[in-house]
């Protein structure tokens, strides 16, 4: 049984309050990137904190949260090109 041909087109005008979802993913992205570098602050912290009393533990821990909060700053940066990629990748599939 052959399927009838089906395309997709996203199109941010083609619902109704597409407007207010994309303000609140920017309003979702602000926020993340907000606790992206909460988190940078007190990594860095523990890190220092850990370095002069001599705490390797903390030193690490603080090391990890820097690492990790680089990290998802690139990752929310990056969001939109990367699913905008995948999603081309994906419709380049036959």
């Amino acid at each position: 049984m052959l399927f009838a041909n089906v395309t997709l087109s996203p199109s941010p005008t083609a619902l109704p309050g597409s407007a207010a979802l994309q303000q609140i993913a920017n309003g979702i992205a602000s926020w993340a990137l907000i606790g992206a570098l909460v988190a940078l602050l007190l990594g860095a912290a523990l890190w220092a904190i850990g370095s002069h009393t001599q705490n390797m533990h903390q030193s690490m821990a603080g090391r990890r949260a820097v690492a990790t909060s680089l990290l998802a700053a690139v990752l929310i940066g990056a969001a939109p090109s990367l699913i905008n990629f995948f999603f081309s990748t994906g419709l380049s599939v036959h």
